[in-house]
């Protein structure tokens, strides 16, 4: 069954309303948090679409390399940079040691275990190590051009909107491939 935007509002709302309000907002409380949340709605739409493949008339190969355009990345590449960007994420704004894992995951069992480590990791991370890295300096090196940013300026403007486009774009793969998911999914899907 498709979760609607009316059960995923109040999931979401009824979570919001236990969560304590009395400390100042941290990097911490603006990532780590939306990164959990984000992933676990995405294995919940991954699961939907293991179902959804084991029933219907695509298969699991074709699901992981579909794209919305051709020369856009497929599904599988989609997953992957979800948890990379959360996981390097906390690699360069607390300064913890470097995570690497193999882009090589192709299948649904295995995109599920990527994404169930990527959120240990994130929940093993400490909210202390965030603490003062508002103002760190932060580089990046794309195409061969290194960016610098402060730890804030990182997150909001590069992490976390990356993040969530990709986990958009996969999610309009999947739609575009026929598996019946919807807003609620993506907003709260595998929420409690």
């Amino acid at each position: 069954m498709v979760l609607s935007w009316q059960d995923a509002f109040d999931i979401l709302s009824t979570q919001s309303t236990t969560q304590q309000t009395n400390m100042p907002l941290s990097l911490y409380d603006t990532s780590v948090p939306a990164f959990i949340h984000g992933l676990t709605s995405l294995s919940h739409i991954l699961t939907i679409a293991e179902e959804y493949a084991a029933e219907s008339f695509i298969t699991e190969a074709e699901i992981m390399e579909s794209r919305l355009a051709p020369d856009m990345h497929p599904f599988q590449f989609q997953i992957w940079t979800v948890c990379n960007t959360a996981k390097n994420a906390l690699v360069r704004v607390t300064g913890m040691d470097e995570l690497p894992v193999a882009d090589d995951q192709t299948t649904f069992h295995t995109m599920q275990a990527r994404i169930k480590a990527t959120i240990g990791i994130l929940e093993g991370v400490k909210r202390e190590s965030f603490d003062g890295a508002e103002g760190k300096e932060v580089t990046m090196t794309v195409a061969k051009q290194a960016k610098k940013f402060t730890g804030l300026s990182y997150l909001t403007t590069f992490a976390i909107p990356n993040f969530y486009f990709h986990i958009m774009v996969a999610y309009s793969i999947l739609r575009m491939t026929g598996v019946p998911i919807g807003k609620g999914d993506y907003l709260a899907g595998g929420q409690k």
